[in-house]
């Protein structure tokens, strides 16, 4: 396909997949092919959709049910919209892969998916990897929940890499109740500044009554980057 041709496929794409529900939409070419057997999808669509600021304003030190559920509504949504993305790049005749919101290698390695949706996001220019391990948007700050979808159409990006903008704050590392956060700028694998198994370790043990400690969420409201 012609450069003009692309452009307007991803116009395409992002215009559908803000009709399904997203309010972020990026693309990007990965600096590896995530799917060993599948070496052509190397590039990319980034799909993120903001959290309700009602739903984050019941979080106190601790999980609660209204963002359990909330956390589980994103994902589906998410997993429908990149759903219906891959389809409509299956039919312009490209393969894609849908990659659902949450997801785990498994056993083997719990902490890791098949792709790190905030690498995808960071690469599509919709925002960077905060002190927190979290994907922080340009647009919404921490309030935002994503996707990917794997492909081999040649999108190219829309726009710049974002400098990580945390600076010396340390808001997230200081409410952290699991002590996971060390309060670092990320590396470049965007990992050494977060413990994701003490954190998954501290919900199991004091948030079960909660989804089965699988959320919290702390983390999430008291990062300033956050925006209607």
């Amino acid at each position: 396909m012609q450069t003009n041709e692309i452009s307007a496929l991803q116009t395409e794409l992002k215009n559908l997949a803000t009709e399904l529900g997203a309010d972020i939409v990026g693309f990007c070419r990965l600096p590896a092919p995530p799917v060993e057997t599948q070496p052509e999808l190397v590039y990319a669509l980034s799909v993120g959709v903001k959290l309700a600021d009602g739903v984050l304003s019941t979080i106190d030190g601790a999980p609660s049910f209204m963002y359990f559920q909330h956390y589980r509504t994103a994902n589906a949504l998410l997993d429908n919209i990149g759903f219906r993305l891959a389809r409509a790049l299956e039919k312009h005749g490209f393969s894609a892969l849908p990659v659902a919101a949450s997801q785990s290698l498994g056993k083997n390695n719990p902490y890791r998916g098949l792709v790190a949706h905030k690498t995808a996001a960071v690469l599509s220019g919709l925002g960077f990897v905060g002190k927190s391990g979290l994907f922080l948007s340009t647009d919404y700050g921490s309030k935002v929940r994503l996707a990917t979808v794997l492909t081999n159409c040649p999108v190219q990006s829309e726009l710049p890499i974002i400098e990580n903008g945390c600076g010396s704050c340390t808001l997230c590392q200081r409410a952290c109740p699991a002590g996971a956060i060390y309060g670092e700028l990320p590396t470049t694998d965007g990992e050494r500044n977060f413990d994701a198994e003490k954190c998954s370790r501290y919900m199991k043990e004091h948030f079960q009554d909660v989804g089965r400690g699988s959320v919290c969420g702390v983390c999430i409201k008291v990062c300033p980057k956050n925006k209607l």
